[in-house]
């Protein structure tokens, strides 16, 4: 599976493998909301430590993570970002949402 899920007392932690394009964007999304509606967490990390590739379906999967959190009155993190991806997800402007982490500073 493309996604390593750690569910802790008040958060999940998503650690993404792999490539990322529209094929398994579905089976992420399906598998860290499940996780999310049935744990209602205060945080949501998505961690990208293993992630090799990613196209736009990656700030998809951000995005919709990021209203799914503010519908469950939680927040969303995305953490060790590669710096090619940091750049793509800067130029998306999800600097403005707040949710990058650098290195445990949000931007």
């Amino acid at each position: 599976m493309p996604v390593n899920l750690q569910l802790e007392e008040d958060r999940v932690v998503a650690c993404l493998i792999g490539e990322i394009d529209h094929h398994l964007a579905k089976e992420l999304r399906e598998t860290i909301d499940g996780a999310c509606q049935r744990m209602n967490p205060s945080l949501l990390i998505l961690d990208f430590g293993g992630v090799t590739f990613m196209d736009s379906s990656g700030i998809g999967l951000i995005m919709g993570r990021y209203r799914l959190m503010e519908e469950l009155g939680g927040h969303l993190l995305v953490t060790n970002v590669p710096a090619p991806l940091k750049k793509v997800m800067q130029l998306a402007g999800l600097e403005q949402l707040k949710v990058l982490d650098n290195g445990g500073k949000k931007q």
